[in-house]
């Protein structure tokens, strides 16, 4: 077996399954495209999930892949692994062969078999390697075919086992394609043994015998089988028509095998990484050898993570506190925090981004171009975390005066990052007994919500009658309508039927149409069916749909009875279709308008186009200022006026279109071999897009920009109306004005914002004057009680208990008035009750420093606030509460004294 280099593993199974017939299809994004079934990318059939389902066409019916993964989420999550085993990764590469109804079993086997074991390529001995076959279960019988198929390639009847559903059958989810699957697993010898020493059989240990490549065999269809009422009963499984191919090699293990190492994380994939992570910890010496770096837990999880979070944030990932977004942040918070335990107390995994680039920039050559963005999202979370991870610190010590139970451990290690040994050392050293039962179940229980968010629904393949139908010849982009277009289908309820009546919702299928179907954020054309001759209306349109890739299913009323193989006229509602028109070309000049204007690092994360607006979301830092905003209103509108030629390219090749062309691809889309090519006043903007555009950029009228918001951490958005929606809104701003100019006439000379500025700004300086006097008035007359209340006192048990009523004042004047009331009490307790506005109610308790070990304010305002409909807590000298019961104010300070008596024992 030859030494070989990741890349060049890589490199070697691609080009062994193009020697096969196989299309080289690049890696998908981590993001999975249009389906929300998955937190990321996991596999190396994510990306062509709509083709085993039927939902998706591709001109080729074999493809090879290396597949961007990740698992660090959802029900998909070896986080907690990593870097504590040989072989776990939040990050890896999925090496991929893919039949699309082409070849079966016997040639998947025979692929395989020649691929790892010949030694014109891996070469790897057989005499290492076993294989196993589905044993049958659930109706289901043993793989005997797969068997059959090993043995007929040279492999020992005594190196194939059979095993269960668990390990050799799999399914996509509780319904669709699923089917049997082989292993080959790879003996790594005995020094890999799971305990030392100990030579255990096949089957009996995991850490020896390495599962190198899964073969999986699409070849059944799992639907459900339902009750009279509906409910799930069980499941058939019935044969696909054309049985598919699905595989599946960790790159990163096989380069273990092939480099002769016992650990992922000895190999050339994770060396350098390993060596760059000890350098920016500063713990990088002569006689620091290379076994002790990759065997330093510290070291892998930061070489594993740097690869993870640079590739989920090239992908337009960005750290934030939900969704992918959140399973970043924990990946690098992870990162940073094993820094620290080497020393490293400021910002460094940033640097790591660099080195992960030298390392794959041949495979993925879009690491060059984002490396610098990508690091300083990193450098900024470091940054950030710092900061959080001080206040955790404090918030820790809070904690541990009161009852610090394992769920508010958690909190802490969730929320602020701090990690669990070091809130039990500071709990041991603080003499407080750590709950690590409670931490765990708060743990197990955020786990369990974890993988409820993403557990993937049920897919279902896509309805027979769609699936089976030709594509939609679409005829929108050069006309409006389309003459003699035959129904090819009737679907009603998802059932196809042969004819509907007038007054019935169906959808139809035309062999051509001029309908715009929904996809690209572009919302799909309405209009009419009309007979052939136009002179009567067959049906009117509500919208056009994509159900299946290339097949355009128009939703429709029918005004008369339509039948399969009838002939209709297709007519757009041309005045809608011109109004999202000119918005989705103002997109396209927007987008290039925002990169210009806040940087190259802007890329479009999500769009909607409709006649009466456009949103535009994408990826950004910070709030975009007023004045950038109207920069970029400019520019685009500059465009508007210089009437370019919008261009249309068809069928231009992608490697064309990117690497030439330099054009943009869309978020969430999915493209072929051959793409539509939009290009905007001479290059000002070059994008791939299928949605319909003016001929010129004059036909958008003018842009304006409605509004900027933030739609997610670093993700903002702007919307604009162009057309007659810009007109109407310059209609509707005159008339304010004019009525704006009545109300507040601008000075000579000064702008009518100007004079409204002015005006606005002197009444908002009286409304804050008048509120200080009456906040003043309000704590004198507070304050004015305050003798009388200290006279009022009662001693409980030995200690003073004031309480007193407030109302209308604000929590800081509160806290004022318990100091000074705690200051003239001199030794005992305070509480303050006050009633506020929309019906609330405020109490804060105080006790002085020298009674804490006998009372604490949080555990009684706590008990306090109950008797108000509330809850609260704090500090042991001070703590607040709230409370919706003002009819108890009263009421619950007369009993706070006796709640005194009672924590005091």
């Amino acid at each position: 077996m030859q030494y070989r280099t990741g890349n060049e593993i890589r490199e070697l199974f691609l080009h062994f399954f193009e020697t096969k017939g196989h299309r080289r299809v690049h890696s998908s994004s981590l993001v999975p495209a249009n389906d929300p079934t998955l937190l990321f990318t996991n596999a190396g059939m994510n990306q062509f999930k709509d083709v085993f389902l039927g939902a998706e066409r591709r001109e080729y019916s074999r493809a090879t892949t290396s597949q961007k993964c990740v698992r660090a989420g959802g029900k998909h999550n070896d986080l907690e692994n990593v870097g504590f085993t040989r072989r776990h990764h939040t990050f890896f590469e999925m090496l991929g062969n893919f039949s699309f109804g082409d070849y079966f079993k016997r040639d998947a086997v025979r692929f395989a078999w020649e691929l790892v074991t010949s030694e014109e390529w891996m070469g790897i001995p057989k005499d290492r390697l076993y294989v196993t076959i589905f044993e049958g279960a659930d109706g289901v019988p043993r793989d005997d075919e797969a068997e059959g198929y090993w043995l007929e390639v040279g492999v020992p009847k005594d190196r194939i086992r059979a095993y269960g559903v668990k390990d050799n059958f799999w399914q996509m989810g509780e319904t669709g394609p699923c089917g049997p699957c082989s292993e080959i697993f790879y003996d790594m010898g005995l020094e890999a043994a799971e305990i030392p020493g100990v030579d255990k059989p096949f089957g009996e240990d995991d850490a020896r015998y390495v599962e190198i490549w899964n073969l999986v065999f699409m070849q059944f269809d799992r639907s459900a089988i339902a009750d009279a009422l509906g409910k799930t009963t069980g499941y058939k499984l019935t044969p696909l028509p054309k049985p598919s191919i699905d595989t599946g090699m960790g790159l990163e293990r096989v380069a273990a095998v092939m480099q002769g190492k016992l650990s992922n994380f000895e190999t050339d994939l994770f060396t350098p990484l390993i060596q760059r992570a000890a350098e920016l910890a500063g713990t990088f010496g002569a006689s620091d050898s290379l076994d002790y770096l990759t065997g330093n837990a510290s070291f892998r999880i930061i070489a594993d993570h740097a690869r993870a979070a640079t590739f989920l944030i090239n992908d337009g990932v960005l750290p934030s506190n939900e969704g992918r977004g959140y399973v970043l942040r924990k990946i690098l918070r992870r990162g940073i925090r094993h820094g620290r335990l080497l020393g490293q107390e400021k910002p460094f995994l940033f640097e790591m981004v660099y080195a992960v680039r030298d390392l794959m920039h041949g495979a993925y050559p879009e690491l060059n171009d984002s490396a610098d963005r990508v690091a300083k999202v990193i450098e900024a979370e470091e940054r950030q975390f710092d900061r959080v991870l001080k206040i955790g610190l404090t918030r820790l010590d809070e904690e541990l005066k009161s009852d610090f139970t394992g769920a508010k451990a958690f909190h802490l290690y969730e929320t602020f990052g701090l990690p669990l040994d070091f809130m039990m050392d500071a709990a041991r050293d603080a003499h407080v007994a750590f709950d690590l039962e409670g931490f765990e179940h708060a743990r197990a229980e955020e786990q369990a919500r974890a993988r409820a968010s993403w557990k993937g629904g049920s897919q279902k393949s896509a309805s027979p009658a769609f699936r089976d139908l030709p594509k939609t010849i679409f005829e929108g982009y050069k006309s409006l309508t389309a003459n003699n277009s035959e129904v090819l289908a009737l679907v009603k309820d998802g059932v196809g039927i042969p004819a509907a009546k007038a007054g019935e919702q169906v959808d139809v299928v035309l062999d051509h149409t001029s309908f715009y179907g929904d996809s690209g954020g572009q919302v799909g054309d309405t209009g009419w069916f009309t007979s052939t001759d136009g002179n009567e209306t067959i049906a009117e349109i509500t919208g056009c749909v994509l159900p299946v890739q290339g097949v355009r299913a128009h939703k429709a009323l029918l005004k008369q009875d339509l039948t399969v193989g009838d002939l209709v006229r297709t007519v757009v509602d041309g005045e809608r279709r011109d109004a999202t028109r000119r918005n989705h070309t103002g997109t396209h000049l927007l987008h290039a308008a925002l990169r210009q204007v806040l940087g190259t690092h802007v890329k479009q994360a999500g769009s909607l186009v409709d006649p009466t607006r456009l949103r535009f979301d994408f990826s950004h830092f910070a709030q975009v200022a007023d004045e950038e905003l109207q920069e970029i209103e400019s520019i685009v509108n500059r465009e508007v006026l210089a009437n370019a030629r919008v261009e249309t390219l068809e069928d231009v090749p992608i490697d064309v279109a990117v690497n030439e062309y330099h054009a943009m691809a869309l978020f969430g889309e999915k493209y072929g071999d051959k793409v539509r090519v939009v290009k905007l006043s001479d290059g000002f903007s070059t994008e791939l897009c299928g949605g319909t555009h003016t001929a010129a950029t004059g036909e958008i009228g003018l842009l304006k920009l409605t509004g900027e918001s933030s739609v997610s951490s670093g993700v903002r958005r702007v919307e604009a109306i162009s057309g007659l929606g810009s007109l109407d809104t310059f209609r509707r701003d005159f008339e304010l004005a004019q009525f704006a100019s009545q109300v507040a006439p601008p000075p000579a000379g000064a702008s009518l914002s100007e004079g409204l500025r002015t005006r606005l700004t002197a009444q908002e300086e009286e409304l804050k004057r008048l509120r200080r006097e009456l906040e003043e008035m309000r704590m004198k007359s507070a304050a004015g009680g305050l003798d009388e209340a200290v006279a009022r006192a009662t001693e409980v048990k030995g200690v003073k208990v004031l309480v007193h009523r407030a109302d209308n004042l604000e929590r800081g004047q509160l806290r004022t008035l318990v100091d000074n009331l705690k200051q003239k009490v001199g030794e005992g307790v305070v509480v303050l009750a006050s009633a506020q506005p929309e019906g609330k109610v405020a109490i804060i308790a105080g006790v002085t420093s020298g009674l804490t070990k006998r009372i604490q304010a949080g555990k009684l305002v706590g008990a306090v606030a109950k008797l108000v409909g509330g809850s609260g807590g704090g500090k042991p000298e001070i703590a607040e509460a709230g409370g919706k019961d003002q009819a108890q104010i009263d009421a619950a300070l007369q009993a706070a004294p006796g709640i005194v008596a009672d924590l005091l024992g």
